[in-house]
């Protein structure tokens, strides 16, 4: 039973991890209607950007992480301005094809920084972990400190787009983008608003991914960014809660997966249910089925 137990906190932690990261694609999905596939590269970005600040320059890994978030904000609104904005009124597998562009330029500028050898990443956080039921089951100070941290970001990110003027404004353009130009809304600002807002939650849970699983290469984020696309087709895409929601499901049956069934085939598995889901639901689980303008 702690077995069990202890699975499902690792996959909650980890579903964390893809939420944090769903929440990016989410974001850009439903604001700008497109899938931004660089996404998982600005991860590996900012997981670099803590590695060079934290264990390269002795920094405290506090500030190593607001520099990675800031770096990351700045590097989103970048790749928006000069990738995509351009492209606005292109078709969209122009643009599919444009951040698949953008992510092997990421992989390679890293390849050229950092080379390909795998680096050591040093966990940042320093919080002990948490033994119950007598030491039958030890959770992690990192699992701790991922859930956590997602569930607040989730918050702080709902009453954000609920309650703020920006955030206003971002509903208003995901309605529709013509009518709120029409009402005054700054619809390119608020898009570079949202990239920038999905690039910083991209460095946050960066660090936390390489804080569990201490390695980091070049093609980090490529495998975590796939999954978390998952999660958010998952939930619904285009919806924060599901974002969420998809992000844990997807967490805990990878890790189910791996403990019961067979690590190799644990991938395979997650985008098997995804199938099946989405041929049950199309939109997902908390998408909305939306009408097509004629």
């Amino acid at each position: 039973m702690m077995g069990f137990i202890s699975y499902l906190v690792n996959g909650i932690s980890l579903g964390s991890v893809y939420a944090l990261i769903a929440l990016g694609y989410t974001m850009v999905y439903g604001i700008a209607k497109m899938l931004n596939f660089a996404h998982g590269d600005v991860i590996m970005i900012g997981s670099f950007v803590v590695f060079s600040t934290v264990s390269t320059m002795g920094l405290p890994p506090a500030l190593g992480i607001l520099i990675s978030v800031a770096v990351c904000t700045a590097l989103g609104v970048v790749i928006e301005r000069i990738a995509y904005r351009p492209l606005r009124q292109a078709s969209k597998l122009v643009v599919l094809i444009t951040a698949i562009g953008v992510s092997y330029l990421l992989q390679n500028v890293a390849l050229l920084i950092y080379g390909a050898n795998t680096k050591s990443f040093t966990s940042v956080v320093t919080i002990p972990p948490l033994s119950l039921a007598d030491g039958a089951l030890i959770i992690s100070g990192e699992t701790i400190v991922t859930i956590l941290a997602c569930i607040v970001i989730m918050i702080v990110l709902t009453l954000f787009i609920r309650h703020s003027k920006p955030g206003r404004a971002m509903l208003a353009v995901s309605e529709d983008g013509g009518a709120a130009q029409l009402m005054g809304v700054n619809v390119d600002g608020t898009i570079a608003l949202t990239f920038a807002i999905g690039s910083a939650l991209a460095a946050v849970a960066g660090v936390l991914l390489c804080s569990s699983y201490p390695s980091l290469t070049p093609y980090t984020g490529a495998m975590p960014g796939i999954k978390a696309f998952v999660a958010a087709v998952f939930g619904g895409i285009g919806s924060i809660p599901g974002a969420f929601i998809g992000g844990i499901l997807l967490g805990i049956i990878e890790i189910l997966g791996k403990a019961y069934i067979s690590s190799q085939l644990a991938d395979a598995i997650v985008f098997a249910v995804l199938i099946v889901v989405l041929l049950v639901k199309p939109t997902g689980i908390l998408g909305k089925q939306i009408q097509e303008k004629v």
